[in-house]
């Protein structure tokens, strides 16, 4: 493991549901060689925990204040923590 690696807690909210917010930001995170997951809260947000590099999670927290074309993103939480090391993958989480 790098130095180079964090890990980012975001939270999106707006209308960021029902618009493949999901599918996106895995594909997103898979080209930029980011591990962790993503999922709906029943609050109407979208929840992700993103791994990696600190270039490719900042390209990913990036892209979540747009999102996919159909989304309409309000307002964007992160919370930066200590890499775990624990995610080796990207997985949508139902």
């Amino acid at each position: 493991m790098t130095t180079d690696r964090v890990s980012a807690h975001v939270f999106i909210s707006g209308r960021v549901q029902g618009v493949n917010f999901r599918v996106y930001l895995r594909d997103q995170a898979r080209q930029a060689g980011v591990f962790g997951w993503v999922r709906n809260l029943s609050d109407g947000r979208v929840e992700a925990l993103l791994e990696g590099s600190n270039a490719g999670v900042r390209r990913v927290v990036s892209w979540c204040y747009s999102g996919p074309p159909r989304a309409e993103v309000d307002q964007v939480d992160v919370q930066w923590q200590s890499p775990e090391g624990q995610e080796d993958s990207f997985s949508i989480l139902y």
